[in-house]
């Protein structure tokens, strides 16, 4: 019984230093808000629209 307590503490730690961390990232980190262009060719917009070259 003593080696199951032992295991079920250090489990218990493990899941207490992970919530912590998660919880200051939450916390403490703030995301930086930057826009974003993506240039998306209209080729995979609509496929039947393109457009042949001339001759």
């Amino acid at each position: 019984m003593p080696t199951l307590f032992r295991f079920l503490t250090v489990i218990a730690i493990a899941i207490g230093l992970v919530y912590g961390a998660m919880f200051a990232l939450a916390t403490f980190v703030t995301p930086r808000k930057v826009q974003m262009v993506v240039p998306i060719p209209l080729e995979r917009v609509d496929p039947n629209t393109v457009s042949t070259p001339s001759q």
